[in-house]
């Protein structure tokens, strides 16, 4: 059987499967970019798990993609950046997809057993931070990549 920590990071690979395969295709331009981030990251936070999601879609690299007079180009993974924080029975991952080596590579950046449980919140935007004793200076890192312990 899986432990937790394994739950947890299995729960954030099919996130990213989901994320990745769902919108890779879609029809983007520097007009729409950010309501597409928005629809990708709160359709990604519907899922069991998921605490936050936050997707960045780089308006250089998506006008420098447009090849023809339509104005658009496709959505792929080397226009994008993704943070995302997971939390499974007491154990929060945190993941990011970014470009390396001309890749857009999905990792696991931090797993902390016996970090904050997941608020259940769907309304919980990628900077909320679900901690009830959480620090609400507005200097607090909260985002998908904060330390819940810090």
């Amino acid at each position: 059987m899986a432990t937790d920590a394994q739950q947890a990071c299995f729960e954030a690979g099919i996130k990213f499967g989901s994320l990745y395969h769902q919108f890779a295709g879609t029809p983007v331009s520097p007009s729409s970019a950010r309501s597409l981030e928005a629809a990708m990251a709160e359709a990604i936070e519907n899922q069991p798990h998921c605490e936050a999601v936050e997707v960045t879609v780089h308006d250089d690299r998506v006008a420098d993609a447009i090849d023809h007079e339509n104005g658009y180009t496709e959505l792929t993974g080397s226009l994008m950046d993704v943070r995302m924080r997971i939390a499974y029975e007491g154990v929060t991952v945190r993941t990011r997809m970014e470009m390396e080596d001309g890749y857009p590579l999905m990792k696991l950046v931090e797993v902390v057993d016996g970090g904050r449980p997941g608020s259940g919140d769907a309304d919980s935007s990628p900077d909320a931070d679900s901690s009830p004793d959480a620090d609400s200076s507005p200097d607090a890192d909260s985002s998908p990549d904060a330390d819940p312990n810090a």
